[in-house]
């Protein structure tokens, strides 16, 4: 009996500990990089009303847990500093974390072309051996982690850059972490949070998604498909279409053919990868609110046939992200983005017109419309015949430039390749101004005429334009076309076009007429 009691009395206490034990999201590990000249957000878990101090060098904050629980302190902004440091958070008992530096934080995110690793990308091999950069950080998110609440925690831990460390992660942050250490001198943290093949939706808090009148077609369709969905008749239907699947196989086989591709079984929506927060919920928000100075994307392929749609879902997604992290004195933290490269989804049809112009215009928006956005251009680098062209490095450091230039006032710095201002009709032709800066020493790659330019009049039927540079601007005109009213650059899925700044940084595409919405399809 006084065994069974002291035994009981063991447990009892060992519950007590563990559930006092102060704990940390796991975006906090030894080799960490801090923000700099930020508030930093240090937060996590203990037992209600627990006291919890945290200690960065000499500065030190202490808090209670709150009745849930949670807890958080911001310490105090400090300057950039490549000397290791120790973060340690005491309550009942002590987390300390070693090889902590303070520099610049960047989120890394986005679908497949953000995903794609140094490991893939063209002249990944001697990137992954020159990788040994001390000042350099990594955090990778696990991928394919979906939930229908925002959840608290991921997996994962900082590793310093190494070619272990580094040929995995996602080659455009690691192009433009690079860049950034080599030009400013300070570490740099990079945190990729990334899954192929998935929409913008997915990444964007469900209540501001909701907030917008325009997406309720959108979301409701996802809800009826979770209502809809019955677990036994997907096992049910899974299992048939194994049946005939292996029948075909065995056909294929004793032909010499190929098998057909295997059938999946139907999963439960809510945790499917396009579902709307999805992913939002279980690969970003266990990252926030850790102070960053901003944001990468790398995304757009899989909205493209709601080009229209993305207008909304893009920008309301960014607006989201501003408003999740909160960082004081970065409310409108920068984001950059690409503007995805040229590929071909296909012959157009009147099913399915040119994409990619839409999507452009789509992106384009946000750059419009949203304080602290800009993009890269990557119509120079693409792979039309491949939607994940492996040319990264001029990606991250296009990127890395805008940085530079906006967020780190290098004001000398050319940051962008053209970018439209405004189209002036006058005599028959149409004269394109780009934003001041950016078609210093207009050129093309090669030599000749610039390419690419449509031009409509009234009755907006777009016919191949004529071209010529004229110091910082272009004029376009045709024979086709007497009174022009409308101009296109970059109209196809598949153009790249030859036009270029000084620098050798590609014309962004644009359009000037109204928009045809010809993709408002509504999921």
């Amino acid at each position: 009996m006084q065994k069974r009691f002291l035994s009981l009395m063991v447990m009892l206490l060992v519950a007590g500990a563990a559930s006092a034990e102060v704990k940390l999201p796991s975006i906090f590990s030894s080799h960490m990089v801090l923000q700099r000249e930020l508030p930093i957000a240090v937060w996590g878990t203990a037992d209600a009303g627990e006291k919890v101090t945290v200690t960065l060098g000499k500065d030190s904050k202490t808090t209670a847990a709150d009745a849930k629980g949670h807890w958080r302190v911001d310490l105090p902004a400090r300057p950039a500093s490549d000397t290791p440091a120790v973060l340690s958070v005491e309550g009942a008992n002590k987390v300390t974390f070693d090889d902590v530096l303070v520099g610049e934080v960047w989120v890394c995110s986005g679908q497949s072309n953000m995903e794609f690793r140094v490991a893939q990308s063209t002249g990944g091999e001697k990137a992954i051996a020159d990788s040994n950069h001390p000042m350099l950080r990594i955090f990778d998110v696990p991928r394919h982690i979906t939930a229908l609440e925002p959840q608290a925690d991921a997996p994962g831990a900082w590793a310093v850059s190494s070619p272990d460390a580094v040929k995995g992660f996602t080659a455009v942050g690691y192009y433009f972490g690079l860049d950034l250490m080599e030009k400013l001198h300070v570490p740099i943290g990079l945190i990729g949070t990334n899954w192929g093949g998935t929409p913008a939706e997915a990444w964007t808090r469900y209540s501001a998604l909701e907030s917008e009148s325009s997406l309720k077609p959108l979301l409701a369709n996802w809800k009826k498909q979770q209502a809809g969905y019955d677990p036994a008749k997907a096992k049910k239907a899974y299992e048939d279409a194994m049946v005939k699947w292996k029948e075909a196989a065995a056909k294929a086989k004793a032909a010499g053919k190929g098998a057909p591709r295997q059938p999946g079984m139907q999963g439960e929506p809510s945790l499917n990868s396009h579902y709307p927060a999805a992913i939002y919920n279980g690969m970003l928000a266990p990252i926030i609110p850790y102070t960053i100075r901003g944001a990468i994307w790398y995304q757009g392929e899989s909205n493209c046939s709601r080009a229209y749609q993305y207008r909304t879902i893009f920008s309301t997604m960014i607006k989201s992200w501003r408003e999740d992290w909160s960082i004081d004195g970065n409310k409108d933290f920068p984001f950059y983005f690409v503007q995805i490269a040229p590929y071909s989804y296909g012959a157009p049809t009147a099913d399915k017109p040119q994409y990619l112009p839409e999507l452009w215009d789509a992106q384009t928006y946000a750059y419009t419309h949203l304080p602290n956005v800009g993009f890269a251009v990557t119509t120079d680098v693409a792979t039309t015949n491949n939607i994940h062209p492996p040319n990264k490095q001029p990606v991250g450091e296009r990127l890395a430039r805008w940085a530079l230039a906006k967020t780190y006032g290098w004001t000398d710095l050319v940051y962008t390749g053209p970018i439209l201002d405004k189209v002036q009709f006058k005599d028959g032709k149409a004269i394109v101004h780009y934003l001041a800066g950016s078609a210093k020493g207009l050129k093309t790659a090669d030599g000749k005429a610039p390419d690419n330019f449509v031009i409509a009049g009234a009755d907006q039927k777009f016919v191949p334009a004529e071209a010529k540079i004229a110091g910082d601007t272009v004029i376009v005109w045709s024979d086709q076309v007497k009174d022009p009213k409308a101009v296109r650059f970059a109209p196809m899925n598949i153009s790249t076009p030859n036009l270029f700044n000084a620098e050798g940084l590609p014309a962004s595409p644009f359009r000037t007429d109204d928009w045809p919405q010809i993709t408002q399809n509504s999921n």
